[in-house]
């Protein structure tokens, strides 16, 4: 019989990071949210609590976990803020991971040991200003080998922990090939080009509705040389590294949204226990219970497609179809309950001051990010067997 339980370490995590976020993250969040700071001290306590080395080996530094472990972290995470936990999905599942899933032994040991610390971020350069949805086909960043150097030229949007001050390197995905044959992909390689490369330029934060305590940049590149050994895997396989990655980047895209979606219910539980109108507490009144059981239906559905995603993962089986409905399921979730909570707290809950204002602010991108919900619903479908054949 199959059981949803945890078992007695991925519990201890879960207990571990929640009360991380109510005593640590959420006293404070607010103020960096509001003055779109990045939350320096917060992202190094994360780091001293093993939280960046979760998935990743005890030779490197890591906690010796799986995808399930870092997933639940970033749900706990979530429930209070979704700039710490994006930071550390961002660091981990594109900064870090694709480092230890193609790299050598020597890129693996120079890199992952201050990854899995938490002392230093990777970033992950695939979006492209005009690029969107369409990576291949929207790519003009090249990266063309004289001698024994790689030389990069281009630029990368929307580029999250590429410009804070303890961000050691970023994995460029740039095209590699000549031109390609007519209705074939361009070769397409991954190349780690560390911070402060000469060449390399780093734009000013973006003006965000949301994530306001994340850092988030555009990336230029003019004549960046680095070795022809920052090759990351094999050339030309940029592209299929970055679908396998992204697979798992959306399951836990899936239990960040989980939490804002639960982080919504927790919340409102709490006002409605405190307000009164018209003489009565607002769960009093029947539409707002039943607005809260809708709203915790949907975390429920949620955390049950990221955990069955993640599981699945953990144990190394295919989750291109799991993944997608998990992203899906759990952003749609965080959106539809960041609007319910607004309304429940009705003015209130228009105020910065009040977590779900923040929350409301950070759900719209959860069905944009690493995948809209439009490309979700056209990968269920082609696992479905589902064409645009006549």
């Amino acid at each position: 019989m199959i059981s949803y339980r945890l078992d007695e370490e991925h519990e201890a995590l879960r207990d571990s990071v929640a009360d991380f976020a109510r005593q640590i993250v959420a006293p404070v969040i607010g103020g960096y949210y509001e003055r779109g700071e990045f939350p320096y001290e917060i992202i190094g306590r994360m780091g001293k609590l093993g939280l960046f080395g979760l998935p990743f080996p005890e030779e490197y530094g890591g906690m010796g976990g799986d995808l399930f472990a870092l997933c639940l972290a970033l749900e706990e995470l979530a429930r209070v803020d979704s700039s710490v936990a994006i930071t550390l999905e961002a660091g981990v599942a594109l900064g870090a991971m694709p480092i230890y899933r193609f790299g050598t032994a020597e890129q693996r040991e120079c890199w992952l040991p201050e990854l899995c610390s938490g002392e230093r971020l990777a970033a992950f350069g695939l979006t492209e200003p005009g690029g969107g949805s369409d990576i291949p086909g929207g790519m003009r960043t090249t990266a063309r080998l004289e001698g024994q150097e790689w030389v990069i030229d281009g630029s990368k949007s929307f580029i999250t922990n590429s410009g804070t001050d303890i961000t050691s390197v970023v994995t460029v995905l740039a095209i590699t090939g000549g031109q390609p044959a007519p209705g074939r992909r361009p070769e397409i390689s991954s190349v780690l080009v560390p911070a402060g490369t000469p060449g390399l330029s780093v734009g000013g934060k973006y003006s965000k509705v949301g994530w306001c305590a994340s850092d988030t940049r555009e990336l230029a590149f003019s004549g960046c040389r680095v070795p022809a050994g920052n090759l990351l895997g094999e050339r030309g396989r940029g592209y299929a590294q970055f679908l396998q990655i992204l697979d798992e980047g959306r399951i836990a895209i899936a239990a960040l949204a989980t939490g804002l979606a639960a982080g919504c219910v927790t919340e409102c539980l709490r006002y409605t226990d405190e307000r009164v109108a018209f003489g009565h507490r607002l769960g009093h009144y029947q539409g707002l219970r039943f607005k809260l059981a809708d709203m915790e239906a949907r975390a429920h559905t949620a955390r049950l497609a990221w955990y069955d995603a993640a599981a699945r993962a953990s144990a190394g089986e295919p989750v291109k179809r799991q993944a997608a409905i998990a992203k899906l399921v759990a952003s749609n979730a965080a959106m539809d309950n960041a609007r319910d909570a607004t309304q429940i707290f009705g003015g209130y809950g228009y105020m910065n001051e009040y977590p779900v204002a923040r929350f409301y602010r950070d759900a719209k991108v959860l069905e944009i990010g690493e995948g809209t919900s439009e490309v979700q619903r056209m990968i269920i479908a082609r696992e479905l067997g589902v064409t645009d054949r006549d």
